[in-house]
C-alpha cells in the first residue's frame, strides 16, 4: 500500500501545485493586461490634453486683449486679461501652468505664480519650440520639483514671433484620472539625479505639499493617486520591479499586486518610473478558496481511491490465499494420487511379470524334465520320439504366448509421405501454443525455398512437440524458443540432409547427465516419465537419422534432429511394418 499511497500523494500534490501556478499565471496575466491598459491610457490622456492645450493657445491668440497685452509686453495687462481664463482652465480642465515668455525666453508672467518672473526659461520644450519654430510638448521636470505635461508654442502676429506661450498640467491630475478609469493606484517616481534637493524642498513649501526625500535612496515620489504608498515598497522592491518582475504584498487586510512602467521625458530619456498597484484582495480570497477547495477535494478523492484500493487488494489477497490453500490441498491430493498410481503400476507390473514368469516357467519345467527322461531312455527310440514331441509341444506353447505379448505391445505403422517441413513446424508450434499455458515466444528460421522430405509427419510432429516442451520447461520468462531448419551433410557418411534444431535459453544440462538424456525412464524432473527424448531418438532412427544435444557457450541447450534428404525406404514401399519398427528399435 505504501508505494501506491506515495504515488497517489505525488499525483495530488502535482495537481494542487499545477492549480496554484495556473492561478498565479492568471493573476500575473491580469496585472500585465492592466499595466498595458495604463500605458495606453497614459498616451491617450497625453494626446487629449495636448490637443486641448493647443486649442486653448490658438484661442488665446484670437482674444484682442490678451494679444495686445502680450504684444506690448504689458505684464499687468496680461494678468488682468488672461487671469480669468486661467482660473477657468484650472478648475475645469486641470491646467496648472501658464507662462508668457518674450522672444529671448525670459519669463514675462506666470499666471499660476504671479510673484515669480524675469527668469530665463531654459527647459528643453521651450528651447526646442524656439529652435524649430513650432509647438513642442512632453513631460518635463519643473523648477519646483513637479513633473508636468507641457505645451510650448510660438506666439505669432503680423510682425512675426512676439514670444512663447507655455501651458501645462501636473502629472498628478493625469494620474488621478487613470486611477478613476482603471481602478488602479499609480505612484510617480523620479530619479534624484534629475531633481536637486533644494528645488524639491522649495516646491514643497511653495505648493504646500508633503513628501519624503529620504524614503528611497535613488528616487523620490512626485505624484500618487493613493494617500499613502505601501510600507513594503522599498529600494529592493523597486529594483525588482524595474527588472520586469511583479510583487505581491499584504497590508491592512489587503493584498496588493505591483508592477512598473518606464517614465520618459520630452527628449525620450528615462527620468523615472510609474508604479502600478492593483488591489487583488477579492481575487486573492477567491484564489485561496479555490486552492483550498481543490486541495480538500483532492484529499477526499485520494482517500476514497486509497480506501477502495485497500479493500480491493484485501479481497484479492483473501481470494489468493484461498486459491493458494486450495492449490496446496490439490497438490497434496495429487501427490498422494500419483503415489497410489505408482504403487498400483508397480503392483500391476509385478503381477504381470509374475504371470509372464508363471506362463513361461511351467512349459520350461516340463521341457527340462522331458529332456532328462529322453536322456535316460535314449535307447528306446519310440519313447524318445514321444518325449521329443512333448518338448516340441511345450516350446510351441511358449512361442504362442510370446507372440501374443508382441501383438499386445506392437508399435503403430510407420508411413512416409512427401511433407513440407515448414508446414509441419508451423502446425506443431500452433499445437504447442494451444497446449502449453505459459506463452513463450517462438522464433522460426527457415530457408527461402521450400524443404520437402519423405517422412512420417505424425511421428515428426510428436518428436518436435517433445523437444519444444522440454525447451519451454528450461526457458525462463524472458527467454524464447528458437527453431531453425538448415541443410547439413551427415558427419560420417557425408549424405545430404537437413537439421531441425530446437534451442532454449535456459541454464543448460549438467555435464554429468548430458550422456543419459536419451536413456529410457531417466529424468531429472519429479513429474517426468523419462520417455520424451527416447521417443525423439526412436523417431530419428525410424527415419534413418539421428538426434544430438549440446550446451551452447552463450547459454541454453540445443537439440538437433538430422533427417536424410533421400527417402528412408525404397520408393515403392513407403510403409514400414511393426517387425521393421521392432528391428530398428532394437538397434
Amino acid at each position: 500500500m505504501w508505494p501506491f499511497a506515495l504515488v497517489l500523494a505525488f499525483i495530488l500534490t502535482a495537481f494542487a501545485t499545477t492549480a496554484y501556478f495556473l492561478q498565479v499565471q492568471a493573476r500575473d496575466r491580469a496585472l500585465s493586461e492592466r499595466v498595458a491598459a495604463v500605458a495606453k491610457l497614459v498616451d491617450q490622456k497625453v494626446d487629449k490634453d495636448t490637443n486641448l492645450m493647443r486649442a486653448v493657445l490658438h484661442t488665446m491668440q484670437g482674444i484682442p486683449g490678451i494679444a495686445g497685452a502680450f504684444a506690448n509686453q504689458d505684464r499687468a495687462a496680461l494678468l488682468h486679461e488672461a487671469g480669468p481664463l486661467f482660473k477657468a482652465l484650472r478648475s475645469e480642465h486641470g491646467i496648472t501652468h501658464l507662462y508668457f515668455n518674450n522672444p529671448e525666453l525670459v519669463n514675462l508672467v506666470r499666471l499660476h505664480s504671479p510673484g515669480e518672473f524675469g527668469d530665463e526659461i531654459s527647459r528643453i520644450t521651450t528651447v526646442q519650440a524656439r529652435k524649430l519654430n513650432r509647438p513642442i510638448h512632453g513631460l518635463e521636470l519643473g523648477a519646483l520639483g513637479t513633473l508636468t505635461l507641457r505645451m510650448v508654442a510660438p506666439w505669432r502676429d503680423a510682425q512675426g514671433v512676439q514670444g512663447y506661450v507655455e501651458m501645462g498640467e501636473e502629472i498628478g491630475h493625469l494620474v488621478q484620472e487613470i486611477h478613476e478609469t482603471l481602478s488602479v493606484d499609480l505612484f510617480v517616481l523620479v530619479d534624484k539625479q534629475f531633481l536637486p534637493v533644494q528645488q524639491w524642498h522649495h516646491g514643497l513649501v511653495l505648493l504646500k505639499r508633503k513628501g519624503n526625500w529620504d524614503h528611497f535612496s535613488q528616487q523620490v515620489m512626485v505624484a500618487q493617486s493613493s494617500a499613502q504608498a505601501p510600507n513594503a515598497l522599498n529600494d529592493s522592491v523597486l529594483v525588482a520591479l524595474r527588472g520586469g518582475a511583479t510583487k505581491v504584498f499584504s497590508q491592512d487586510e489587503q493584498t496588493l499586486h505591483l508592477a512598473m512602467l518606464p517614465l520618459n521625458d520630452a527628449t525620450g530619456q528615462r527620468i523615472g518610473d510609474l508604479v502600478v498597484m492593483r488591489d487583488i484582495s477579492v481575487l486573492q480570497k477567491s484564489f485561496q478558496r479555490s486552492i483550498t477547495t481543490v486541495t480538500l477535494l483532492s484529499l477526499l478523492m485520494g482517500a476514497f481511491v486509497l480506501g477502495l484500493f485497500y479493500f480491493s487488494l484485501d479481497r484479492v489477497e483473501r481470494d489468493y490465499q484461498r486459491k493458494h490453500d486450495l492449490e496446496h490441498q490439490l497438490l497434496r491430493v495429487g501427490t498422494e494420487h500419483a503415489r497410489i498410481l505408482q504403487i498400483e503400476k508397480l503392483s500391476a507390473l509385478g503381477t504381470m511379470v509374475g504371470e509372464i514368469a508363471h506362463q513361461l516357467n511351467n512349459p520350461l519345467v516340463g521341457v527340462v524334465s522331458l529332456a532328462q527322461l529322453a536322456q535316460r531312455e535314449a535307447d528306446d527310440p519310440v519313447r524318445t520320439r514321444e518325449l521329443l514331441a512333448e518338448i516340441r509341444h511345450a516350446g510351441e506353447d511358449c512361442h504362442a504366448f510370446i507372440a501374443s505379448m508382441l501383438r499386445f505391445a506392437k508399435v503403430s505403422k510407420f508411413e512416409c509421405h512427401p511433407t513440407d517441413l515448414a508446414q509441419v513446424v508451423n502446425e506443431t508450434v500452433l499445437m504447442f501454443r494451444q497446449t502449453v499455458r505459459r506463452q513463450i515466444p517462438v522464433e522460426m528460421v527457415f530457408p527461402e525455398d521450400r524443404v520437402v522430405l519423405v517422412l512420417d509427419a505424425i511421428l515428426l510432429r510428436h518428436a518436435l512437440f517433445n523437444l519444444m516442451v522440454n525447451a519451454a520447461q528450461a526457458t525462463p520468462d524472458e527467454g524464447a524458443i528458437v527453431i531453425r531448419l538448415q541443410g547439413q551433410m551427415h558427419p560420417e557418411t557425408g549424405a545430404p540432409g537437413w537439421v531441425l534444431s530446437v534451442r532454449d535459453h535456459g541454464k543448460g544440462i549438467a555435464p554429468e547427465i548430458l550422456d543419459k538424456v536419451f536413456t529410457p525412464f531417466f529424468t531429472t524432473r519429479r513429474e517426468g516419465t523419462g520417455l520424451g527424448l527416447p521417443v525423439v531418438q526412436h523417431v530419428a532412427l525410424l527415419h534413418q537419422g539421428f538426434v544430438s544435444v549440446k550446451n551452447l557457450p552463450e547459454g541454453g541447450t540445443q537439440f538437433a534432429l538430422w533427417l536424410p534428404q533421400a527417402t528412408p525406404n525404397s520408393p515403392d514401399h513407403t510403409t514400414q511394418t511393426p517387425a521393421h519398427v521392432a528391428q530398428d528399435f532394437g538397434r
